[in-house]
C-alpha cells in the first residue's frame, strides 16, 4: 500500500478556545529519516495536558484553574513558546507504516510511546520534550516518531482505543507512584480519582499492594472502588489527619493544605497536575516539622514506561473508556472532557 502524500488531522493554530483547533485535509504526511518511524494512528486519547496547552495554561502569568484561563499568552507550552501550527495528541496507538532498516521495526507492528520523551542533555539530566507539544503528535492520520521512543504492543489483548488511553494517564500515574515509593501495605490517597490519571493511579497502586482511597464526587465513587479503592472521600468532605503514607495529587487548588495534613509524619506527597489551580498556600511548619517529602513529577525514567508496556502486553492493566469520538469531533470531545461528567478516558479515532 502506498503512503498518501497528504493526510487529515487537526492543527492547533494558536493558544485559545476550541476555535484554535482547525480540521485540515491537506496536511503533508511526514517522511521518516534515519532512526524514525512513520506510524498510522489508530486511536489517540484526550488529555488535560492537550487542553492546558491549547489555552496556554502553562504560561507563568496564568494562576487559575484550566477552565479559568481568559488571557492572551505567548509562551503557553510545557517548554515555553510553541511553534504553530502544531498537531497535538500525546496519547498514541498506531501501526508502523514505514520504518527504516536500522530502526528495529517492521511494517504492521502495533506500537505506542510515552507522552514524555526523555532528552537528557549536559547540565539537565532530566530533560524531555512532549509528544504533541514540542513535536507533532497523534491528532492526525499519521505521526512521525523516533524509533527509540516507541514500544511494540502487538501482543497486548487490549484494543487500540485502550492502548491509546494508557500513555499519558498510566504513564503519569506510574511515575507518581514510583517517585513516591509506593509499596505494599501503605495507605495511599489519590485526588481526582475518577479522571484518567486518578483511575490509573488507583489501579496501579492496588496492583502494588497498597490500600487505596480516592477523592471524587459521590456519583463516581463506585467507579473508583471498581478500579481498586477500598473507599472514597467526597471532594467537599474533610480529610482525616495523619492517616496516609502517600498522597497522589493531580488537583491542587484550595484543598492543598488539607492534603499535607492528611499525611502521616514522614509521608510523601507527589504532584503532576493542578486542575483546580496551581497557586496554593502552605504552612511550612506542617511540612518540615512533620518531615514531609514533596515530589514534583513530570520527567519519566525509561523504566517507568517500560514497566507499563510489560503490563499492557500481559493484560494486567485495563483503562476505563467512557466514550470514543471521530477525530473531527475533537472540540466536542474536549468539551465533554472538561465537563468532568464522564469518568476515565475519552478517545479520538482518526
Amino acid at each position: 500500500m502506498t503512503t498518501p502524500e497528504y493526510m487529515s488531522g487537526v492543527y492547533l493554530t494558536g493558544h485559545g478556545g476550541p476555535e484554535a483547533l482547525e480540521w485540515r485535509d491537506d496536511i503533508p504526511v511526514p517522511t521518516p529519516g534515519p532512526g524514525q518511524v512513520l506510524v498510522r494512528v489508530a486511536a489517540a486519547g484526550v488529555n488535560n495536558t492537550d487542553i492546558n496547552t491549547r489555552v496556554g495554561w502553562y504560561a507563568p502569568e496564568v494562576t487559575g484553574a484550566t477552565d479559568a484561563v481568559d488571557q492572551d499568552v505567548e509562551a503557553g507550552g510545557w517548554g515555553g513558546a510553541l511553534q504553530f501550527p502544531r498537531i497535538q495528541g500525546g496519547d498514541l496507538c498506531g501501526y508502523v507504516e514505514v520504518a527504516g532498516p536500522e530502526t528495529g521495526f517492521t511494517s504492521g507492528q502495533r506500537v505506542t510511546c510515552p507522552i514524555n520523551l526523555p532528552r537528557p542533555r549536559p547540565g539537565h539530566p532530566s530533560g524531555f520534550i512532549a509528544l504533541g507539544s514540542e513535536i507533532d503528535g497523534a491528532f492526525a492520520q499519521y505521526c512521525l516518531v523516533e524509533a527509540r521512543d516507541i514500544y511494540d504492543v502487538s501482543a497486548s489483548p487490549l484494543s487500540d482505543a485502550e492502548i491509546a488511553a494508557i500513555p499519558c494517564a498510566f504513564g503519569t500515574a506510574e511515575n507518581l507512584l514510583t517517585r513516591a515509593g509506593v509499596t505494599a501495605g501503605q495507605n495511599v490517597l489519590i485526588t481526582g480519582a475518577s479522571g484518567g490519571v486518578g483511575l490509573a493511579a488507583v489501579q496501579l497502586a492496588a496492583l502494588r499492594g497498597a490500600t487505596v482511597w480516592g477523592v471524587t464526587s459521590a456519583v463516581k465513587a463506585e467507579v473508583v472502588k471498581g478500579q481498586g479503592a477500598i473507599d472514597t472521600f467526597d471532594r467537599a468532605a474533610p480529610l482525616p489527619q495523619d492517616r496516609f503514607d502517600v498522597v497522589i495529587d493531580v488537583v491542587g487548588g484550595p484543598a492543598w493544605p488539607d492534603l499535607i495534613l492528611a499525611l502521616k509524619p514522614g509521608g510523601h506527597y507527589a504532584v503532576s497536575g493542578a486542575i483546580a489551580g496551581p497557586m496554593v498556600q502552605a504552612d511550612l511548619r506542617d511540612i518540615y516539622l512533620r518531615d514531609i517529602t514533596i515530589h514534583g513529577c513530570t520527567h519519566q525514567a525509561f523504566d517507568v514506561f517500560g514497566r507499563l508496556v510489560g503490563m499492557m502486553n500481559a493484560g494486567r492493566i485495563k483503562p476505563l473508556i467512557s466514550k470514543t469520538y471521530p477525530l473531527k469531533d475533537i472540540a466536542r470531545a474536549q468539551e465533554d472532557f472538561q465537563s468532568k461528567t464522564l469518568p476515565g478516558k475519552l478517545v479520538l479515532i482518526p
